[in-house]
């Protein structure tokens, strides 16, 4: 999922950092949440990523580059972090038809509406965060992959098809603190 980072700042501290974040996810439910995991997550921001992994967060150094020409995103991702699997991502998406907002029961809302995160750095440390937005904003999209190892770098195999694509052209997002999971009120 490429998308670019805005206004992004720790509570108290007013200065917000601006990066690209491209994250390789898939979708979980725990007996009472909705959330997201987070196999991969590359930054083009150094102390994003270090604070992230600090955290216990499988964030990674790239190099990214996004241009935004009308509606649609060039987007290129090449994986620079130190000992670990290289990765890359390049293509183009855009919004193809107008704004609309799941209905529940469907495939979109399932997809969009999580409230929570789980990721892990190392096995024996899954970390937890709450997170609160509106409902996204979705448009139909479209996409042009050129190349696209962010998935295998995980180790994940899957068949290559047809992408499920959306476009959303912004999500405010409030997240708490990421805690290990033992902590969790989950």
């Amino acid at each position: 999922m490429p998308f670019r980072m805005s206004g992004v700042h720790p509570r108290y501290v007013p200065i917000p950092m601006d990066f690209p974040e491209l994250n390789v996810r898939t979708y979980v439910r725990t007996r009472r949440k909705a959330g997201v995991w987070f196999f991969s997550l590359d930054a083009a921001n150094w102390l994003a990523v270090r604070a992230a992994r600090w955290l216990g967060m499988p964030y990674y150094d790239a190099r990214m580059r996004v241009v935004a020409a009308g509606e649609s995103i060039d987007y290129q991702s090449v994986r620079e972090h130190k000992k670990t699997v290289a990765a890359e991502f390049n293509g183009s998406y855009g919004p193809t038809g107008p704004v609309y907002l799941a209905q529940p029961t469907t495939l979109d809302h399932w997809l969009t509406e999580r409230y929570c995160l789980f990721s892990a750095l190392k096995p024996d440390r899954v970390v937890f965060g709450e997170i609160h937005h509106r409902q996204w904003q979705l448009q139909p999209a479209a996409v042009e992959l050129r190349s696209n190892t962010m998935i295998e770098a995980t180790g994940i195999k899957i068949p290559h098809g047809k992408p499920l694509c959306h476009f959303s052209r912004v999500q405010e997002v409030v997240a708490w603190p990421i805690v290990p999971i033992e902590h969790a009120q989950i």
